[in-house]
This record gives C-alpha cells, structure tokens and sequence, in this order.
C-alpha cells in the first residue's frame, strides 16, 4: 500500500467532509435514533458510495493519461475556491442542512433505525465533492485499494464523530474554520498536479 497516498486521501476526505452536509445529517439523526445505529448505517451507505466512485475512477484511468489528470486537477482547483469561497457561509447553511434533515428522521429502532440513516445519506451524498474526489484519486493512477480504504476511513470517521460528539465539537471549531482548510488542501494538491503537468519533478513521497 502507498502510504503517502493514503494519508493524502484520508486528509483530503477529511477535511472536506467535515464541514459538509454529511456530518451535520449524521448530527441530527444521532438525535432521532441511537448514535451507533445511526454510525451504522451512514457507514454503510459510504462502503457502497466509495466502491461506486473507486470503480468510476478506475474506469476513467484506462482514459489517456495527461487529459484525466488536466480534469482532476482543475476538479480539486474549482474545490478549493469554493470551499474557501463558500466558508463564510458554512454557520448558515449547517443551519439549514439540521432543519432539512430533522424533518427527514421519523423516530425509529433496530434495523428500521439502521436502514433510515443509509437511505437518508446515500440517497443525500450522490455526486458529492467526496466521490468526486475520491473517483479523481483512482484515476490519477492511484492504487485502487489504497484510495479505497482511505476516503471509507475518512468518512466512517466523519460520520462517526458527527454521531458521537458531534455537537460537542462544533462548539470548540466552527465550520467555517473546517471548510477553509479543505479548501487550502485542494487548492495544494491541484497546484502539485498542475505542477506535475509541467514537467515538474517531485520526491517519491510527495502526492503529484
């Protein structure tokens, strides 16, 4: 396993699903069912998600080469402005995803809990920066199992937090403070694959 891809991914992930929808939704519905059982299903509902966009990357990387990475670099360059763009806005709209998401939970138990919480995130989390950027990882030529195991990581850990502690923890960092430094981490990682469009050439270590 590349271990210098696997920890660029699950911070990457991290950090950009941290400040999304995602942890706000797993927040409110540890409030409607038992936090474990809400953990459960949204983890379930991202194993299968993650699966989808390793298998959509994979396919993208038997495209040429030098065309896929020009897409997925400006793909984490338009993440980053908009993160960092859209930060200031990330109180707001927390708000809103609770209201949004609260009306979406009916009081439930067991296996009716568990099955909820997977159909109210996946069917939610479709198409997000996370697929997006966990399908651009693949098809950059990261190994497939690696770029797998770390972004299922990152957003079981996501999840797990916003099940756990989730408000906790949003009163000791806001949003707005997550969601700008997921910004600053693709706007990184774009400018390293950009660079390594160039001809630049980089240590093994670091994830051009």
């Amino acid at each position: 396993m590349d271990i210098a891809l696997m920890l660029t991914v699950f911070t990457t992930l991290f950090l950009v699903e941290l400040p999304d929808k995602t942890f706000i939704a797993t927040l409110v519905l540890a409030t409607k069912y038992r936090p474990l059982y809400v953990w459960i299903g949204v983890a379930s509902a991202f194993l299968v998600q993650t699966f989808v966009a390793v298998a959509f990357g994979a396919v993208l990387s038997k495209l040429p080469e030098t065309p896929v990475h020009v897409v997925v670099a400006l793909l984490f360059l338009v993440a980053g402005i908009l993160l960092i763009k859209g930060a200031k806005d990330a109180a707001a709209e927390g708000d809103e995803a609770e209201e949004e998401f609260a009306g979406k939970a009916k009081p439930a138990e067991g296996l009716k809990a568990i099955s909820a919480s997977f159909l109210i995130l996946f069917l939610a989390e479709w198409g997000d920066l996370s697929q997006l950027a966990t399908a651009g990882f693949v098809a950059r030529g990261g190994n497939p199992w690696a770029v797998g195991i770390a972004a299922f990581t990152a957003l079981a850990l996501v999840s797990g937090l916003g099940a756990a502690v989730g408000r906790a923890l949003l009163n000791r960092i806001s949003l707005s403070t997550i969601r700008a430094a997921g910004g600053v981490v693709c706007l990184i990682f774009a400018a390293l694959m950009i660079a390594g469009l160039a001809g630049v050439e980089f240590p093994s270590w670091v994830p051009a």
